[in-house]
């Protein structure tokens, strides 16, 4: 077998005996098992001006919040048209032909009803009830509701006799700021359909709820007193 130089072959040398009539091929020295691997060279580092911008930091859902409706995480644009919490929901509405039914029943001095009630169902204002006998209004007037009434009062001298119209307008002390808030703006509702009376209240003390009360105001309102010549 020839020689390839000092020492024997050089390894990846081709040699010779080692096929037909050709030279054999010698691999390079096999890495021992306890050698470590060759370490390779570090990537070269782009710029920093190359380099991507680093990305934003992900955002995190914020917990969902309960609307008035109790439905929790319903976003503003679907609560508009929630019709528990929506603005649909805030707007008092008013049943304007069943009001002045009731309205009209009151104001026919032939009709034993001189009183009714205008109340809230939800978000509408509709007749409430109606009585011949005004301590049975009172007895509507709670602490924990508010409503409208229109009433008629018969007063007398001794010159005539005459209707006289209130509208009376009930505020209990357990009502809440806002529902006292807005029932300055509902009356106006009312107003559409109750429009001829001489005196309007606004009352949240029973003790101003008296009959007497409001027939000495109402006297007050408009027409000279003939009482005093009664005898």
């Amino acid at each position: 077998m020839a020689s390839g130089g000092r020492g024997g072959p050089r390894p990846g040398r081709p040699m010779g005996g080692g096929g037909r009539g050709g030279a054999a091929w010698v691999p390079a020295r096999a890495r021992a098992p306890s050698e470590p691997p060759p370490r390779s060279e570090p990537a070269a580092r782009s710029p920093a001006w190359l380099s991507p911008p680093p990305r934003p930091p992900a955002l995190r859902a914020s917990p969902p919040r309960s609307d008035p409706c109790g439905r929790p995480g319903v976003r503003s644009v679907l609560r508009a048209a929630c019709p528990p919490c929506g603005p649909a929901a805030m707007a008092t509405k008013i049943d304007k032909e069943a009001c002045r039914a009731a309205y009209n029943l009151v104001r026919d001095d032939g009709s034993a009803v001189i009183w009714v009630t205008f109340k809230y169902d939800g978000s509408t204002i509709v007749p409430g009830e109606q009585g011949a006998e005004y301590q049975d209004f009172i007895q509507q007037c709670t602490d924990d509701i508010r409503l409208f009434a229109f009433v008629r009062f018969t007063t007398g001298d001794a010159m005539s006799k005459r209707s006289k119209f209130a509208l009376i307008t009930w505020i209990g002390e357990n009502v809440s700021g806002l529902q006292r808030a807005k029932t300055g703006t509902d009356k106006t509702l009312v107003k559409e359909v109750v429009q001829n009376f001489a005196k309007e209240f606004v009352i949240s003390d029973r003790k101003e709820l008296e009959e007497d009360f409001i027939k000495s105001e109402l006297k007050k309102a408009g027409g000279a007193n003939y009482d005093a010549q009664t005898e």
